[in-house]
């Protein structure tokens, strides 16, 4: 669990050199399940940062993005790409990501079958007090079938979004 903690609190320094310009920093902690019977389970803490969804795309604000997952077990996560919300109405609000990127194991049995991953992301939030909000949002990790085998790793977690700057209401 210190190893866990310890690489955490290095992702921001690694991840997120250009801070003043993204929108937030979502950091989440869930319940990861890998769909391989021998594969260790367990708890993760993931770093998120979204920059300025300044794109409309099917209906949805959208922009880029990097995430970090840590696993309890060791195995990180470090991906990148698509992420996009939708407002919902009285401060509810959708929000999806598509983030290729690399898987790196730390035990043996929670291979997922390549290096390159693609993790899939869908959630639902509540805007809190000081522009803060707060999703709960389900993920998935797979190869898309491209590696030696795709047992997936599917999890959940709570989401808390920090903004980095003022937004606006609408």
């Amino acid at each position: 669990m210190r190893r866990l903690v310890t690489t955490f609190a290095l992702l921001p320094s690694l991840l997120f050199t250009s801070v003043a310009q993204a929108q937030e920093l979502v950091f989440g902690f869930g319940h990861a399940d890998f769909l391989s019977e021998q594969a260790d389970d367990g708890a993760y803490l993931s770093a998120d940062y979204l920059g300025t969804r300044d794109w409309r795309l099917l209906g949805f604000d959208a922009g880029l993005g990097v995430t970090a997952q840590v696993h309890e077990t060791g195995d990180i996560f470090l991906g990148g790409g698509l992420q996009a919300q939708r407002d919902l109405g009285q401060r509810w609000f959708i929000e999806a990501s598509v983030m290729p990127g690399a898987f790196f194991e730390g035990e043996k049995a929670n291979d997922l079958g390549s290096t390159f991953e693609i993790r899939s992301l869908v959630g639902i939030g509540r805007e809190l007090r000081g522009g803060r909000r707060l999703t709960l949002a389900f993920t998935h990790i797979s190869n898309a079938s491209i590696g030696d085998q795709n047992p997936g790793l599917n999890a959940i977690n709570l989401r808390l979004h920090v903004p980095l700057r003022h937004r606006a209401r609408n």
